[in-house]
């Protein structure tokens, strides 16, 4: 009897006049319904949980293909074409630390230029829906395209301290906007169940096309013009993929940040590690090819270095994330700082002691560093109710992005300060202070329970159209706040 099921359901999937007729949201019960008497599709409902993902491990790929085709090519075309932009974006990134250095900069000159993309950012992030919405999202897609490529070109051919404040903030606003437009067309294609996963892909592929990135140093002479043109290439590349994609235009709205007294009375813990997470991230993408350079390390040797700490987190979110989910995540979230911490101190010490491990040391840190952030969204919508999840990671992620404005600057100063050992002691600082804040309010408020608690989702920087993926948002979210909101149980004193 299951062998005739199979043999049906085989004759579903398999059949072109009935592959012909499943609907875009690929539901099997329209393709089989067809096929079964009202009597047989009730016996098949009760087998199909036992028989049908049995029986689709046996399906070929080409069938399988043709069923998800619809959905499946236009969200790899798009992802493929935004990895090429990001590993364009990500190249250009630490070619200017490790040129900065070369051409005299100081440190904090060269933490002031490297702060201005993510004051670029922050500005796109707000200005881009506009011109969005006036000019159409191929015109502004074209046109911040256009205005990225040739600002990495001008980067080499204008090499000035304050010249290059104004095109990395202008390189910033440029990248945001195009994320921003390629995001919402990813979003456009992610509905349903396959939303979530979606945006983890999306999440993890960031990070492998940003570690990737990295050494593309290798390629050519740092000291010239070529480096600049690969970056310009690349970012004007992964338009063409984008470009020749049908999807439909979707309507980006004005993104409107949660104001901080507001998040810190949901989740003064999540609110101030997202801060803080931010000053890490910001101070490693600016200123750990600064770093590199300051201690003489080649330039393969700096491509390794940053791609261990990329890949650090792209490896070992997942495992750490995980672990959030199944006890108190401020337990995790504590103990991930202080274990940072403890790898920055090592790594200052392999610094000053010239010992070797410092790639191992990066790999760890990166899983570490990255995790704090994702983890701190994760508990401050333990907090919220489903409607006020998209709006307030809005808001944590402008938090996050003032973080990585300041990062490059205490980075810098540090540097400045301390010599190359100063970057790591900034890391170090930073994820004590969190340790220290988060034990504190363990002592304010008991646990969420472990049932009780979101889902960890893996983030890194982007913008707040991708949100819209986040498994946990409400697709038309209500920001209300009750008056009870406060993570603490005791007096209003006890809030911060």
């Amino acid at each position: 009897m299951r062998q005739g099921y199979y043999e049906k359901i085989g004759s579903c999937f398999k059949s072109t006049d009935r592959l012909n007729r499943v609907t875009k949201t690929g539901s099997e019960r329209n393709c089989c319904s067809q096929l079964f008497s009202s009597g047989d599709w009730t016996t098949f409902r009760f087998l199909s949980k036992i028989t049908l993902k049995r029986y689709l491990r046996f399906l070929s790929v080409k069938v399988a293909c043709k069923c998800i085709r619809p959905m499946t090519t236009t969200i790899l075309v798009l992802l493929s074409g935004l990895g090429l932009l990001l590993m364009g974006a990500g190249l250009l990134g630490t070619l200017l630390g490790v040129r900065a250095t070369i051409a005299s900069f100081s440190n904090i000159e060269t933490g002031l230029v490297m702060a201005g993309y993510y004051a670029g950012y922050l500005s796109g992030t707000l200005l881009v829906p506009g011109i969005i919405r006036n000019v159409g999202h191929i015109r502004a897609f074209a046109t911040l395209t256009a205005v990225a490529a040739a600002s990495c070109l001008l980067f080499g051919l204008a090499v000035h301290p304050w010249t290059w404040f104004m095109l990395r903030a202008l390189s910033g606003l440029c990248v945001v906007g195009i994320y921003m437009v390629v995001e919402s067309w990813l979003n456009e294609q992610s509905t349903g169940p396959a939303r979530g996963r979606i945006f983890s892909i999306y999440m993890t592929s960031t990070l492998i096309a940003l570690g990737s990135s990295q050494f593309l140093l290798l390629i050519s002479d740092i000291s010239g013009l070529q480096l600049f043109a690969y970056a310009a290439i690349l970012i004007s590349l992964g338009v063409v993929p984008i470009a020749v994609t049908r999807v439909t235009e979707p309507r980006i709205d004005s993104m409107v940040p949660v104001k901080l007294d507001q998040l810190m009375r949901i989740s003064p813990l999540g609110t101030v590690g997202v801060f803080c997470a931010g000053i890490m991230s910001g101070a490693f993408w600016a200123m750990a090819p600064v770093f590199g350079q300051r201690l003489a390390l080649e330039e393969g040797e700096i491509a390794l270095l940053m791609s261990a700490t990329i890949f650090g987190g792209a490896t070992l979110q997942w495992p750490i994330g995980r672990l959030s989910d199944l006890i108190d995540r401020r337990i995790v979230l504590t103990s991930s700082s202080f274990a940072a911490a403890m790898i920055a101190a090592v790594a200052a010490f392999i610094v000053i002691e010239g010992h070797p491990g410092l790639i191992l040391a990066s790999f760890v840190y990166g899983g570490l560093m990255f995790s704090l952030y994702g983890i701190s969204v994760a508990h401050t919508n333990d907090h919220l109710e489903q409607g006020q999840v998209l709006e307030a990671t809005r808001g944590l992620l402008f938090i996050f992005g003032f973080g990585a404005l300041c990062g490059p600057l205490l980075g810098g100063v540090a540097m400045d300060s301390f010599g190359a050992v100063g970057l790591p002691l900034v890391s170090t600082a930073t994820a004590v202070i969190l340790m220290v804040y988060g034990l504190y309010r363990m002592t304010k408020r008991a646990p969420t329970p472990v049932d009780e608690q979101t889902r960890f989702i893996p983030l890194v920087r982007t913008t707040p159209v991708s949100l819209e993926m986040h498994p946990d948002a409400d697709p038309e979210p209500e920001f209300e706040l009750p008056a009870d909101t406060s993570e603490q149980s005791g007096s209003g004193s006890d809030r911060f």
